[in-house]
């Protein structure tokens, strides 16, 4: 079981979206993540220096047909964070919901 903790590293919505996206797969291009998220090169490349200075991700540049590429993917300890972050999230929600439940009970 997950321990619930909230994350504010990872709680703004871009970072949250990249760790989501990179939880999703082994290793993300650079460019599939700017191009899924929308985001512009230096956007994703400091979103992505911030979470890697936190040690959330691991970033490899392997060169490939003499150009060189750029790829990420979460670390044990990024998706320990994100695995909580979701957990406590969905605690919140947990809690109104049942906070709405027992409101609409009582009218």
């Amino acid at each position: 079981m997950v321990e619930a903790r909230f994350d504010e590293l990872i709680h703004p919505s871009t970072r949250l979206s990249i760790v989501a996206l990179l939880a999703s797969a082994d290793w993300i291009d650079f460019a599939f993540v700017r191009d899924r998220l929308g985001l512009s090169d230096s956007a994703l490349s400091k979103q992505l220096t911030t979470l890697e200075e936190a040690g959330y991700i691991v970033i490899e540049r392997p060169v490939s047909n003499r150009r060189r590429r750029v790829r990420a993917r979460l670390s044990d300890t990024g998706r320990a964070a994100f695995e909580g972050h979701v957990a406590a999230l969905r605690a919140v929600i947990a809690s109104a919901e049942s906070v709405g439940a027992s409101d609409r009970a009582r009218t």
